[in-house]
């Protein structure tokens, strides 16, 4: 099975510590670096987890990203898990994608495609229903607000509830594309709820939308059953948010 993820390549930082103080100069927290724990965020996520649930099956994984890579840097209060600061850097020194031939035949070649898009210039709507118009089945993880046709092109479009109240619609054609992820809740499909059935304490949710549409592309190119492709994308995710950082399943 060839997958092939586009999509933004992003390095997740994150800098726990310890904070029993308030600064002098201003009613902030002075945080003591400890531990720096450095992974692959966005579109990179997509792939590792991919890699995590294929690693014992014939997975060929293929990634599409902008050149230079993006960083989030956190900084944590380790015995909470709080986070105070985030940082991004190199938003502001994103490629475009190049649709060329090769690229084309790269996405024609595959058996699936994850757009992975967290709207940082790498993708642009003629971009999304290009790829799509190529790929014999697509699914999109979007954090764009989407037209309807970007819509119709995709197989399967996942967003959160926040998204999906961004790209409301009663079109009920369009709603047997969207999957709306609920976070512990689990998901929600043509007006189903889908419970996670082992919903888990949250610790972090950072890269739980990665793990869920890696998950459900997985399951559903193995049964073609939304159903269970959810079930099990629900189960996968509730593992992630269970650990600190961006992780992937086990």
């Amino acid at each position: 099975m060839k997958v092939l993820v586009i999509g933004e390549k992003c390095f997740d930082i994150f800098v726990y510590g310890d904070v029993n103080r308030l600064s002098p100069e201003a009613p902030i927290p002075v945080l003591i670096p400890k531990n720096v724990v450095t992974g692959d965020g966005m579109g990179k996520n997509v792939v590792n987890n991919l890699m995590a649930l294929s690693k014992n099956d014939d997975y060929e994984i293929g990634f599409i990203h902008q050149e230079k890579a993006i960083a989030k840097t956190r900084f944590v209060e380790e015995k909470s898990n709080y986070p105070f600061l985030r940082v991004d850097e190199g938003e502001d020194d994103i490629d475009r994608i190049n649709l060329s031939e090769d690229t084309i035949n790269e996405i024609l070649d595959v058996d699936a495609v994850i757009v992975s898009d967290y709207n940082k210039g790498f993708l642009e709507y003629e971009d999304l229903l290009k790829i799509a118009e190529h790929a014999k089945f697509c699914i999109l993880d979007t954090k764009k607000k989407i037209n309807e046709d970007i819509i119709r092109a995709y197989d399967f479009v996942k967003l959160n509830e926040g998204e999906f109240k961004n790209n409301y619609t009663e079109d009920q054609e369009l709603l047997e594309k969207i999957i709306i992820t609920l976070g512990p809740k689990g998901a929600k499909y043509k007006n189903m709820i889908y419970p996670s059935d082992s919903p888990k304490e949250t610790t972090d949710v950072s890269g739980a939308g990665d793990t869920f549409i890696a998950s459900f592309t997985k399951k559903y190119l193995e049964t073609k059953d939304v159903e269970i492709a959810i079930s099990f994308a629900n189960k996968m995710s509730s593992k992630v948010v269970a650990k600190r950082g961006v992780v992937t399943p086990e």
